[in-house]
């Protein structure tokens, strides 16, 4: 697999990520009070707290953190079926 290969399945994989994200609280948003808005409401955030280091001329932050929900989940796995079968 090539460099470029590599490079656009992981942009892919992002931006999968980032909007099954939105398209989860969107939908969320619009349901009724039950279970369905209860799944798509859900969400996990794994990641670090942001950490600042202070010169006196230059300041620096560093951090990360995800959050994950079920549709975030459910496109990065269509986005991995979905280059499985085309490129394999």
């Amino acid at each position: 697999m090539k460099a470029r290969e590599v490079t656009f399945i992981v942009v892919a994989l992002i931006l999968g990520a980032t909007i099954g994200g939105l398209i989860g609280d969107i939908i969320a948003t619009f349901l009724p009070s039950g279970a369905a808005k209860i799944v798509l409401n859900k969400s996990i955030e794994i990641g670090l707290d942001t950490i600042r280091v202070d010169f006196y001329a230059i300041s620096f932050t560093f951090g990360l953190s995800l959050k994950i929900n079920f549709m975030s989940v459910l496109v990065v796995l269509l986005v991995i079926v979905y280059f499985r079968w085309w490129y394999l």
